[in-house]
């Protein structure tokens, strides 16, 4: 860790913007951690924001205690991103401790630094500048200005993309990247990703919107030759069938009803993409198939039964996932109050397979339940399906 601390000391100064640490060992210390600069009582200061159990923890720190903070928490992270006002820093921590440290330029120049202590807050997709496809979708005025009725909408796509920032260092510089958004509907964060990932990271990205509204698809098709995304397709059709594509890097199924999103996750497993991020939506499945003498007395009122029915599939499709090589996280996607559909599953391929699948199945029994991506990944352990 000498290396990192070095970095840290030459850049805890009044050039740092922010860091952003994630994909941690153990889930129950932290599960990712926020950092930016402020003046507090004209001294510069840093405010470390730690997430852990679904809530944030805020602590101010000088930059010799920020550096020993950012050090210890850097025990438990794989990886840091960290972006001063003229580079962008990727920091990457190996299983046996091995620090890699990758330095870019930033392309769009020197960046000036708001050290306010009770700022706004800052989205990835700024309030007050235009972007294109959001004033086309709806979301935002001409003038860059958010709709107030779709200011929700605005936030979880910024979210979103808050995702597609951590999981950065898995996704390869040096080459294309197929990416494949089942059910894109109209697609915002089909978009959004596109934008993000291409036109403002420099990635080479391939993506592919399927869905199986016609007239949506074409309207989407319309839009991305508009921008001039010149790799950027939709195509009609469903999740289950789809065979347009031979490797895949990032899989994305964001409200894929019922099945439909098993049949994405074991696709990405057989293609052996790097990354996958599935927001399920409508889990009917179980909820016709659980039952437990146990928890008999709780069945019988049909609210419990259908939301633990719920929680149980995705549960158990994390399972899946791990056993097939994941590591795998279920993180909050936007508050409750927005939506009720707000769990996100997120697996990085790790190649290392869980080794608690008979746990799982005794777990199955337990509730009498066989759930569609157990049963695919069972069949075809590498998620190829016939």
């Amino acid at each position: 860790m000498d290396e990192l601390k070095v970095l840290l000391q030459d850049n805890l100064n009044i050039e740092f913007r922010s860091a952003v640490l994630s994909n941690p060992r153990q889930k129950d210390v932290a599960e990712k951690m926020k950092v930016r600069p402020l003046l507090h009582k004209e001294k510069l200061m840093f405010q470390i924001e730690t997430f852990r159990n679904h809530q944030a923890f805020h602590r101010n720190a000088k930059p010799e205690e920020a550096c020993m903070l950012l050090l210890e928490a850097m025990e438990n992270m794989r990886q840091m991103q960290m972006e001063t006002a003229e580079r962008l820093y990727t920091v990457l921590v190996s299983k046996k401790g091995k620090v890699t440290i990758k330095k870019k330029a930033l392309e769009c120049g020197r960046k000036e630094i708001d050290l306010s202590h009770n700022r706004k807050k800052r989205y990835i997709l700024e309030e007050g500048k235009p972007v294109p496809f959001l004033i086309d979708l709806g979301v935002m005025t001409e003038e860059g200005k958010v709709v107030r009725s779709r200011f929700d909408k605005f936030r979880q796509i910024n979210r979103f993309l808050e995702f597609i920032e951590d999981i950065l260092p898995e996704l390869a510089r040096d080459r294309e990247l197929t990416i494949l958004d089942f059910g894109c509907g109209k697609s915002y964060l089909t978009f959004a990703m596109y934008d993000y990932l291409h036109e403002r990271k420099g990635y080479d990205v391939r993506i592919i919107g399927l869905d199986l509204k016609k007239e949506v698809i074409a309207h989407c098709s319309e839009l991305g030759r508009k921008y001039g995304y010149e790799k950027l397709t939709f195509l009609e059709g469903d999740i289950a069938g789809y065979t347009g594509a031979e490797q895949v890097d990032m899989v994305v199924t964001l409200h894929a009803c019922d099945t439909a999103t098993d049949y994405a996750l074991a696709k990405a497993v057989g293609w052996g993409a790097k990354v996958i991020l599935s927001v399920p939506c409508c889990q009917h499945e179980l909820n016709s198939q659980i039952a437990s003498d146990v928890l008999k007395p709780i069945f019988k009122y049909g609210l419990i039964k259908e939301r633990m029915a719920a929680l149980v599939t995705d549960a158990l499709r994390a399972e899946y996932l791990e056993c097939a090589g994941y590591e795998v996280q279920i993180l909050e996607f936007i508050d409750m109050e927005h939506t009720p559909k707000n769990i996100l599953i997120r697996g990085v391929r790790s190649g290392n397979k869980g080794e608690n699948r008979e746990a799982v199945r005794r777990c199955e029994e337990f509730l009498h339940v066989s759930p569609t991506l157990g049963r695919l990944l069972v069949r075809h352990p590498d998620g190829a399906l016939e």
